[in-house]
């Protein structure tokens, strides 16, 4: 039978395994950048597909342009979006593996440490996939020169 950990060794614990909660709260900000970015594109779809049937034909195939970047900005954003919430999974059973490793003596750094990697090889996924849609979203705007 385990005795009980004296009061300093669980708050050195908690300390260790709330570390990577300001991890957490970073990818949670980045999450909120990329859901607000996803829903400005769904927003500007639907309101080119609501329109589209009373432009002429030239404005109707610029229209049909328009909706393909914006089906692949969609894309990258949803990924960017799954990639990062996995990350955030990985980083919440880090955080517990950390706690409930000190309470009860497990050999787990092994996976702790791959928990982690795991992560960040996730959340580079999503950052990587944020700056392609990004990059889509620039390369789409072309301002005319009748608009200077």
């Amino acid at each position: 039978m385990a005795l009980p950990l004296p009061v300093d060794a669980i708050a050195h614990n908690i300390q260790l395994a709330t570390a990577p909660v300001f991890l957490l709260a970073g990818i949670g900000s980045f999450m909120n950048v990329l859901t607000t970015r996803l829903g400005r594109v769904i927003d500007r779809a639907r309101l080119i597909e609501a329109e589209i049937h009373g432009y002429d034909i030239d404005l109707a195939a610029r229209a049909r342009t328009e909706l393909r970047v914006l089906g692949r900005r969609m894309t990258a954003a949803h990924w960017a979006i799954g990639l990062c919430t996995l990350s955030a999974l990985l980083v919440c059973v880090v955080v517990a593996a950390l706690f409930v490793g000190d309470l009860i003596p497990l050999r787990g750094s092994v996976i702790v440490a791959a928990l982690f990697v795991g992560a960040m090889i996730l959340l580079i996924g999503g950052l990587l996939l944020f700056l392609i849609e990004v990059q889509i979203a620039m390369r789409s705007v072309k301002v005319r020169g009748e608009m200077l």
